[in-house]
């Protein structure tokens, strides 16, 4: 297998370790595949479309910081085919374009509550990123990890410097919570 200069076979490691990797694994995890089929039923409740269109849609509701790959979407349309929710607009087209059916209304409609708490969870996302995105944002996150990093790693740190900053740690979580 060929390595591509932006997925490495193999994560890096150490210090230079890619942030990124750290980020799609997060990103991996933020919905599971039941949560990704209530998603693609509601988009489809919208109206006929096409896998890509739905990863696109998906991507938007959370501003880019959540895009399920063409390796979920395409089996769970499968499986929501075979299920009977959905169903290929024209079958001759060059591209399947699929729609929701009655069944999937119904399934879609019995499943609101659910589906309102992912979209609210893909919109809070939005807004974290947005907020986190402002420069002085960027700015003390950094200066806080550089602190942090440079001091966990020092070699010799005792028990009582280790606890002192898990102590300051849990006070500015609690801080931010309530501010």
């Amino acid at each position: 297998m060929k390595e591509s200069p932006r997925f490495p076979a193999h994560p890096p490691e150490g210090k230079g370790a890619c942030v990124d990797s750290a980020r799609r694994k997060r990103r991996e995890k933020m919905l599971d595949a039941g949560e990704v089929r209530l998603l693609m039923l509601h988009f489809l409740s919208q109206g006929a479309t096409w896998g890509y269109e739905l990863i696109k849609s998906i991507e938007d509701l959370s501003r880019g910081e959540y895009t399920p790959s063409p390796g979920i979407i395409y089996p769970n349309l499968s499986l929501l085919e075979e299920s009977e929710l959905i169903q290929v607009g024209d079958p001759l087209a060059t591209r399947k374009c699929w729609r929701l059916t009655a069944a999937g209304e119904r399934y879609l409609s019995a499943n609101q509550q659910p589906l309102e708490r992912i979209i609210t969870r893909l919109g809070s996302l939005a807004v974290l990123v947005n907020n986190r995105s402002i420069p002085e944002m960027e700015r003390a996150i950094h200066n806080f990890k550089m602190a942090l990093n440079g001091r966990l790693s020092q070699q010799h740190l005792c028990r009582e410097s280790l606890y002192n900053i898990i102590d300051i740690l849990d006070d500015a979580a609690k801080k931010i919570e309530r501010s």
